[in-house]
């Protein structure tokens, strides 16, 4: 890149405080009331009927004029990739959720039309979800463990499981649980609250799906090694279960862990080699429908569930299931579960959503997305699916096949139409009357899925040396996922991550400023070495705002930077009138005349004579203090009180205070708050830094020459 060409330029102007500043730009006083800003959000026209119906059912925007011959061949294609993958993932997935399989491939079908009708991103691909799915098993074994539905068995003389009517009461509370979140996101995205995905920063986001893939990992690891450990909930239970299936791994079936083995390698073989053909063929190879179809097919043939003990799915029902409203009477039970799941479900959502806009130059509307997601899972759960979001491996398949749309931001692909076409054949055709594969083979699916979110890891290195303060968060999430869960993990996660912000607000960096010779720039002067000190002015700025939390360090900060102002002031304290000196001295001529002459009988007094003279100015003393109110956005109560208070104490000792670059914000702040009065008033206030330095030289010089001439 060529090196710029630096360029000068001139300006003439006077200096400019607040007061001449709003006269000058003539500052409208006028302000929307709270009657007017609802009658304004009420009022109804034509136009503004049409954009809020196209700006709720996107769909309508863009499907008439959707580039046929540019796109859809692109959208077939991965359409077609991201509906074989989701076929095993769907499947997989609803083991996570301990729901059976047929769960997973509905809800890869009914959410993901909803979120095409609805939905502003144009490559996200949503659908199931492991951290999601891990988070409905939590609630589903919770709410329905397998100790609620043991029988006793006459012929075998033991207690067994139920697992029908288990199911079927863990279905029910997933679709509780699922129209529960999908209502929190409906209701978060009706009054605006997309907002809320901000207090979700990437460090915390891939943290929390690492530590969620962990919790993931461990729940599968028992149907790799066969065993049956006992379920354990609440905070420290990933610890408990890995003890508990280290303790089990002697009994582990050896025909479901070779299984679990050779799948996983084949895989793993099968996915490189995937990469390796990328770019030469147009989709890449289902392996894992391979994988699946060629399980279902040994575990037939060889009836590996008779002669070996390893665990198959069983029969997969047919057909798709009618709508069933959920239980009202589980919804008290799911509260908290559904919105955690709302929250975590949007926010991974949106946090890929906007990294494809911004590769591709469009908009996510962040508060349409949390309608669209809580539509899909309202509506699911009615069609008794568990709560999704958005799948980065399937995203990424779906880009890289050529699932995208760079016409238009509103344009958005038929890819997840396509999508949900391989599930419902699947469902209606090919599971009628057939065995599914075998669960080991589905945890080795979920195994090697995984592996991308493994290399989350290589953040920490990455962060180290950027920014330690997010690697701290990005830690602390994972440590704070793995031993409270992933929804109390979340809570709390974001509960560090916000105090990091707060502590970072009160320790801001403190600086005394100085000018670029020539320029109307200032600089930290510790920071730059042809900084130039101004004499006689300090240039006092902080990193932060200035509010409640760390207004005490801020007054600290300004004195400790001048010494000799802190022991001066100090000294005021002590002594009332430290401007003036005192002399005292008995005039012993004027009081022998008194009693000797004029009042002969008056008892003797000391009378003392007090001899008032201006102070000598302590040279070492500022003349004028400038604060540098650019970086703060607003101003409380207690750091306006902060304020009147700096100047009061140094304009006793001599030392005029003034304000540099406020925002409108903070200036409105000082007015509400009572800052101004018939003594202080917005002269004091300057548009810049460089206006009140050139405003206290000039004060400066005059008082020079004042006190030369006296």
């Amino acid at each position: 890149m060529a090196e710029r060409r630096r360029m000068s330029y001139s300006v003439h102007r006077e200096v400019l405080d607040e007061k001449a500043m709003d006269e000058m730009g003539q500052k409208s006083v006028s302000k929307t009331s709270l009657r007017e800003k609802v009658k304004k959000s009420v009022r109804c026209s034509g136009h503004r009927m049409k954009s809020c119906l196209l700006g709720t059912v996107p769909i309508l925007s863009w499907l008439p004029r959707y580039p046929i011959r540019e796109n859809a061949l692109g959208d077939l294609i991965s359409g077609i990739s991201v509906g074989i993958m989701q076929l095993p993932q769907g499947m997989a997935y609803a083991l996570l959720a301990s729901v059976p399989p047929v769960f997973g491939l509905y809800s890869s079908f009914y959410p993901v039309l909803i979120y095409f009708i609805f939905g502003t991103s144009k490559h996200i691909s949503v659908g199931t979800y492991a951290v999601m799915s891990v988070m409905i098993g939590g609630v589903t074994e919770r709410l329905a463990p397998d100790s609620n539905f043991m029988t006793w068995d006459n012929v075998t003389n033991t207690s067994i499981i139920d697992t029908v009517a288990r199911d079927e009461e863990r279905v029910r509370v997933a679709a509780a649980v699922t129209f529960i979140s999908g209502l929190f996101q409906i209701l978060l995205g009706l009054v605006q609250f997309g907002f809320v995905v901000t207090y979700l920063s990437e460090p915390l986001v891939r943290g929390y799906t690492t530590g969620a893939a962990i919790h993931v990992i461990v729940s599968q690891l028992k149907y790799t090694f066969g065993v049956n450990p006992v379920r354990h909930n609440g905070p420290l239970s990933l610890i408990y279960t890995v003890l508990e299936i280290c303790y089990l791994l002697p009994e582990s079936n050896i025909g479901t862990l070779v299984i679990s083995v050779i799948t996983i390698l084949g895989l793993i073989a099968a996915k490189e080699f995937n990469a390796f053909l990328g770019k030469k063929i147009p989709v890449p190879i289902p392996v894992e429908l391979i994988a699946i179809v060629i399980a279902t097919v040994i575990a037939w043939q060889f009836n590996l569930q008779q002669e070996y003990g390893v665990d198959v799915v069983g029969v997969i029902p047919s057909g798709l299931q009618p709508p069933v409203f959920p239980d009202t009477s589980i919804f008290g039970q799911v509260i908290g579960d559904g919105f955690a799941l709302s929250v975590v479900g949007y926010g991974i959502a949106i946090s890929l959503g906007r990294i494809f806009a911004l590769k591709y130059g469009y908009k996510v509307d962040s508060n349409q997305e949390l309608i669209a997601l809580g539509l899909s899972n309202s509506i699911g759960g009615i069609f008794q699916c568990f709560t999704v979001s958005c799948s980065m491996s399937r995203t990424m398949v779906q880009e890289s096949a050529g699932g995208k749309t760079q016409v238009s931001r509103e344009f958005k692909k038929l890819s997840l139409v396509f999508s949900p076409i391989i599930p419902s054949i699947h469902v209606k055709e090919y599971t009628h009357n057939q065995q599914a594969p075998k669960e080991a083979v589905l945890a080795a699916i979920i195994h090697v899925n995984l592996h991308s979110m493994m290399k989350q890891f290589l953040d920490i290195p990455a962060l180290w040396k950027t920014n330690r303060v997010d690697m701290l968060v990005w830690v602390a999430t994972f440590i704070l996922t793995l031993l409270l869960n992933p929804d109390i993990g979340l809570a709390a996660s974001i509960g560090f991550s916000l105090l990091t912000v707060i502590f970072r607000t009160q320790l801001p960096k403190y600086s005394i400023l100085g000018q670029v010779p020539e320029t109307d720039i200032y600089k930290p002067l510790d920071e730059y070495h042809q900084v130039q000190n101004m004499p006689g002015i300090l240039i006092f700025r902080s990193s932060a705002t200035l509010y409640f939390a760390n207004a005490e360090m801020y007054q600290e900060a300004l004195n400790s930077k001048h010494t000799t102002a802190t022991h001066t002031h100090t000294e005021k304290k002590k002594q009332p009138n430290t401007s003036c000196r005192r002399f005292r001295a008995i005039n012993s001529s004027f009081k022998n005349m008194i009693s000797d002459t004029l009042i002969p009988n008056m008892e003797e007094q000391n009378h003392v004579s007090v001899i008032e003279v201006d102070a000598e100015r302590d040279p070492s003393l500022p003349r004028a203090i400038v604060l540098d109110l650019g970086p703060v956005n607003f101003l409380d109560t207690v750091g306006v009180k902060t304020l009147r208070s700096i100047r009061r104490d140094y304009g006793e000792i001599g030392v005029e205070v003034f304000l540099a670059g406020c925002q409108s914000g903070v200036v409105d702040n000082l007015q509400t708050a009572g800052f101004f009065n018939d003594k202080v008033t917005k002269s004091c206030l300057f548009t810049t830094v460089h206006d009140a330095v050139l405003y206290c030289q000039s004060a400066i010089t005059q008082s020079q020459s004042m006190e030369y001439k006296v």
